[in-house]
């Protein structure tokens, strides 16, 4: 019996590779080449372990005879890495009835989530086009995931971001804990543009690039609060002129904070340095001057008593005694 001629419901047959054509609906558009090469070695080592999922179609072909092919549901990574192993055949599980295009979509999430093979932007536009184009809410997309709803929004909230943020996010440049703290930004491009640079070009971890975040939205609401009070302004310009580094004076009742935002431990040695010169400058100008060489001393002339001790208590004792200490 020719491979593939006969279909019998949800059964694994053995189909010739170049009749399987690619999901239409697979989420992911991003695969690691080198991956691919090892599930390669993998599959002609040991062959396929886990059948792939296709639905079956008939055609009439110009002649007006019948041909068949098939179209993939799930197991992409499996049916290229085959194709790179050189096999002619793979087996898969043919499943009917699956025409649905929400069904495909869905099985290819599935698979993709439950494998971790999904980047976060896929996953986010896998979610995004169950919502646009099947209509479904983001609790009904948890539920056929097996996540929660809050895991179904925070998931597309990436896609707020901009399309260089989203490459960076599928191309592993930055991981999808640094999209949090971007999303923070969301409302300010210029400062969300600077903290995606310094996360690509000095490698910032995610909860420096939270902390800068927090920063720059604290910084928002105190120029806001702050708009009658251009002295701090005028505080924090001088210090970040001083210091070489941003810096921020947070006010409270009875007093408040200065914030001085460091990028290492050079930086920190720096600013100590600057802290410490402008210190010296400080006392240096209320000093007293310093004597030098060419300063006039005013000296005042004292007599010194240089005779013997015993010559100045006789004296002493003699005065004790004279007839100018008595009254008549």
């Amino acid at each position: 019996m020719p491979a593939g001629s006969h279909y019998f419901g949800d059964s694994v047959f053995w189909i010739e590779v170049e009749k399987i054509k690619p999901n239409p609906y697979q989420p992911r558009r991003e695969f690691d080449n080198a991956r691919l090469h090892d599930l390669a070695e993998s599959i002609r080592m040991y062959g396929i372990l886990q059948p792939l999922i296709v639905t079956r179609r008939e055609f009439e072909k110009p002649d007006g005879g019948l041909a068949v092919e098939y179209e993939l549901i799930s197991g992409e990574r499996r049916l290229r890495a085959s194709k790179l192993a050189g096999l002619a055949q793979v087996p898969a599980l043919i499943r009917h009835g699956e025409e649905d295009s929400r069904i495909k979509l869905e099985l290819a999430i599935i698979e993709n989530l439950q494998r971790e093979d999904i980047n976060a932007v896929d996953r986010a536009r896998a979610f995004d086009r169950l919502a646009k184009e099947f209509h479904m809410k983001h609790n009904q997309i948890a539920e056929k995931v097996g996540k929660s709803r809050e895991y179904v929004s925070n998931t597309m909230r990436i896609l707020a971001l901009s399309e260089e943020m989203l490459n960076a996010v599928s191309e592993g440049k930055i991981s999808e804990g640094h999209t949090r703290p971007l999303l923070m930004l969301v409302d300010y491009p210029a400062e969300q543009m600077t903290l995606f640079k310094e996360i690509t070009i000095k490698k910032m971890s995610v909860r420096e690039a939270e902390a800068f975040a927090r920063r720059v939205a604290s910084d928002r609401v105190r120029k806001r609060d702050w708009s009658l009070e251009p002295e701090i302004a005028e505080m924090e310009r001088r210090f970040k002129e001083m210091l070489g580094t941003k810096v921020s004076i947070n006010k409270n009742e009875g007093g408040g904070r200065i914030t001085i935002d460091f990028y290492g431990p050079e930086d920190i040695q720096r600013i100590l340095e600057k802290i410490s010169n402008e210190g010296a400058k400080t006392v240096a100008a209320n000093a007293p001057a310093e004597i030098s060489d060419s300063t006039p001393l005013q000296l005042t002339e004292v007599a010194v008593d240089d005779r013997p001790k015993e010559e100045v208590v006789k004296e002493e004792n003699e005065e004790i005694y004279s007839i100018k200490n008595f009254g008549v």
